[in-house]
């Protein structure tokens, strides 16, 4: 039998373990817990009691005080206008009907009549998300809505919820369901100015509160949540929304018994209606576009509606008189004379550097329509193939790559792109430099150049929001005025320009090439002051390089080209260097359904744009008259008039400023390399001869000369070496949406 052996060395003994260390450790941290949540209990409920005490509660009718905000232009003491002119009448419960109660119960606050004031759960929610700063949280009882209003406070933090719970509490010890009700009623923002139910319902109905039909008291009950979002003023998307939360309210007050079941499907067929009133002269003319843009961005900035109409702002924009009445005179000086409700004229001006929108002209008087078309924007055709050009550039290529220029361009799928001029299908040749292309605006080149970058249209994509076109969807990394595009996608026509884009984010565009490939971000407000002379906001200028500042100067020398020698010869009627391009956009139909011009000097960029009816309606077949003896549907004619017409104001008095030399990158792509001179074909006979660029262009049609001219090539010192091959053959694009090919004219 074997014994088990001891290891070498003394032996080890071991403490036995008492029974229940354990559980006396964990009571012992258990205690020292609860005295420590006990004392903190105590001093929150003595705190609590201490703030329930010492807070007065405010005198509704005494306390609640609006005050007029001011918007002016920017050397901040001329007035633009005002957003509202406080109406506020106050009037007893009884006068109020029981739907159009209800119907605020139903929309607000279904507990109202039963809770305690506050919604606990609603404070905690509230409380921990502004802790962690996230968006405001909403879920407050009417109580709580009716005090936070009184102190006229949007401030987000933990204090002001506890304030609002204190007042809410006290308050609906101290007063009656039907007077907080009252009290709310009388006070609360229902948008239009209007501060109460009475002048709310002569602001929308023209009636006085106990006049209210269900409908109408529904419809009240829904805007006051969002008085901006749910006005049917607003448009069309504006009263889809409203007709949402109007069906909302009325099912709620169905199930809160206040009306039947059978009352409320009948009512929620449709809205009721609204008359017209006539708008206060404030918002005539621009103005009221003037006016939507600074409200727009205040509320980009965070200022609520409650404060933009009645907390007393004083506003300084970016606007300029001067600016204003340039863009407004530039158009009138220009424009056919066609009714304003079938022709659509949008225009803007932005500083380069700085991208502060000076001025824009936004189409018919704000009264007659609120359609702002510098903002809405179209389809923008080749204005935007400066884009493509400098994406391309950044991608290794150079102003004397070269390009396939014949017509039509074919995709393997079969789509075929075509040259529009000088007349419909012109072939330009296999390879045409880069700032040929430019200048003549050939479509199967930047068909061409996009397709042989690898990723071409995702590379172009990106390049456009860089310099100032904002993507589908909004990205704070890239603002503009809207802050998104409509049909911006990196399909195979991209490069061709079928996004619609506004003519406030082309100038901007632009204005990032004037400013040597700095983007600046488009705004219109510098300052904003609270009523007692605070700034609460001022502008901080902030660029970003979008663009490497020596291919950027190539791509500016490509579009002084334009002007020089090619399709916006118009535009030297501003007797001043300047560069830009004209753009030309079909619709479904294949129909001229936009016309652009955008162009710029170092010191400014402005964008022009032409449409018809919804902006898709037809421009061309004789329906714009021809101008100066040419198709005036063309971007070179009306468009490229009106833009100089503009600028010619604008630039009054300014020095008169060169661009850079083109730094001439050269290539790093060998695939497209330069061939010798290629002579395009002979214009038509009929074509009209350019006038000299010292008297106003008579025509918008590019030279006489079958030859191009001498400055269309960059200088040669730099230039890669020649080569008398075609470019190799272009790949399918990445992108299979198939748009309309036919985007630009030739003129």
């Amino acid at each position: 039998m074997s014994a088990k052996r001891r290891a070498t060395g003394p032996a080890v003994t071991r403490k036995p373990r008492k029974p229940g260390t354990n559980r006396r450790r964990f009571r012992r941290v258990l205690k020292w817990f609860l005295i420590v949540a006990l004392v903190g209990t105590l001093i929150l409920i003595g705190g609590f009691v201490y703030l329930y005490r010492t807070t007065p509660i405010p005198d509704p009718n005494k306390d609640f005080q609006t005050q007029t905000s001011f918007v002016y232009y920017n050397d901040g003491k001329t007035e633009v206008g005002q957003f509202a002119t406080q109406n506020r009448q106050i009037i007893p419960l009884s006068d109020m009907p029981d739907q159009l109660q209800n119907a605020v119960i139903a929309a607000e606050d279904r507990t109202f009549y039963t809770n305690s004031g506050i919604d606990p759960k609603g404070i905690i929610r509230a409380a921990f998300n502004d802790a962690r700063g996230g968006a405001t949280q909403g879920a407050s009882t009417i109580t709580q809505q009716y005090v936070k209003i009184l102190y006229l406070t949007q401030e987000r933090s933990v204090s002001r919820k506890v304030h609002e719970a204190i007042l809410s509490l006290k308050l609906q010890k101290q007063q009656s369901k039907k007077q907080i009700l009252e009290g709310y009623l009388n006070t609360i923002y229902f948008g239009r100015g209007a501060y109460g139910v009475e002048a709310a319902a002569k602001a929308y109905f023209g009636v006085p509160a106990d006049q209210l039909t269900l409908r109408q008291s529904a419809v009240l009950a829904s805007v006051l949540n969002n008085p901006s979002q749910f006005d049917p003023a607003n448009g069309k998307s504006n009263k889809e929304a409203l007709l949402a939360r109007y069906r909302y309210v009325l099912a709620g007050m169905a199930s809160m018994n206040a009306i039947t079941d059978a009352q409320a499907t009948q009512a929620a067929k449709r809205l009721p209606d609204f008359p017209v009133f006539q708008e206060s002269s404030q918002y005539g003319g621009q103005k009221g576009h003037m006016l939507t843009l600074v409200r727009q961005e205040l509320h980009r900035l965070g200022f609520t509606d409650d404060q933009i109409d009645g907390g007393g702002l004083q506003v300084t924009t970016t606007f300029t008189p001067e600016a204003m009445k340039a863009a407004a005179d530039g158009v009138k000086e220009v424009r056919p004379k066609i009714s304003d409700r079938k022709l659509h004229v949008g225009a803007a001006t932005v500083q380069p550097g700085t991208g502060a929108l000076l001025g824009f002209f936004g189409g018919q008087n704000y009264l007659r329509s609120q359609i702002n078309w510098a903002e809405a924007g179209g389809m923008v055709g080749s204005t935007f193939k400066p884009v493509s050009l400098a994406a391309a550039i950044t991608d290794g290529y150079s102003l004397k790559s070269t390009w396939d220029g014949n017509s039509p361009y074919s995709f393997p799928d079969g789509l075929e792109v075509h040259n529009e001029g000088p007349a419909p299908g012109t072939s330009y040749g296999s390879a045409v430099s880069s700032v040929l292309a430019l200048e003549q605006s050939i479509n199967t080149a930047f068909v061409d150049m996009s397709a042989s970058m690898k990723n071409g249209p995702d590379k172009i994509l990106t390049m456009a929001n860089k310099m100032g076109i904002p993507p589908a969807e909004a990205d704070p990394h890239y603002p503009g005025i809207p802050s998104s595009t409509r049909d911006l996608e990196p399909d195979a026509l991209i490069t061709l320009g079928k996004a619609r884009i506004s003519a406030i984010n082309m100038a901007n565009t632009y204005a990032t090439i004037a400013n040597g490939g700095q983007r600046a971000d488009v705004h219109v407000i510098d300052t904003v002051k609270l009523s007692d002379g605070t700034i609460k906001y001022r502008y901080k200028p902030h660029t970003t390089q979008a663009v490497d500042p020596d291919i950027n100067s190539d791509v500016s020398y490509a579009m002084q080209q334009v002007v020089l020698h090619g399709t916006g010869v118009n535009a030297q009627a501003i007797d001043r260097p300047a560069a830009g391009k004209t753009g030309t956009a079909t619709n479904s139909l294949d129909q001229v359904s936009s016309s652009w011009f955008v162009g710029f000097t170092p010191q400014m960029s402005t964008a022009v744009m032409y449409v018809r009816g919804d902006g898709d309606n037809q421009l061309d077949d004789n329906w714009l008259p021809p101008y100066n003896g040419a198709s005036g549907y063309f971007g070179a004619g009306y468009p490229t008039a009106t833009w100089a017409a503009i600028m010619k104001r604008d630039l009054e008095g300014q020095p008169v400023e060169k661009f850079p030399l083109p730094a001439n990158v050269p290539a790093k792509q060998d695939d497209h390399a330069p061939v010798p001179t290629f002579t395009p074909p002979p214009p038509p006979s009929s074509r009209p001869t350019q006038r000299p660029p010292s008297s106003a262009p008579s025509s918008s049609a590019p030279p006489s000369s079958s030859a191009p001219p001498s400055s269309s090539a960059p200088p040669s010192s730099s230039a890669p070496p020649s080569s008398s091959a075609p470019p190799s053959s272009p790949t399918s694009p990445t992108a299979s949406a198939r748009p309309l090919a036919r985007l630009e004219s030739w003129w």
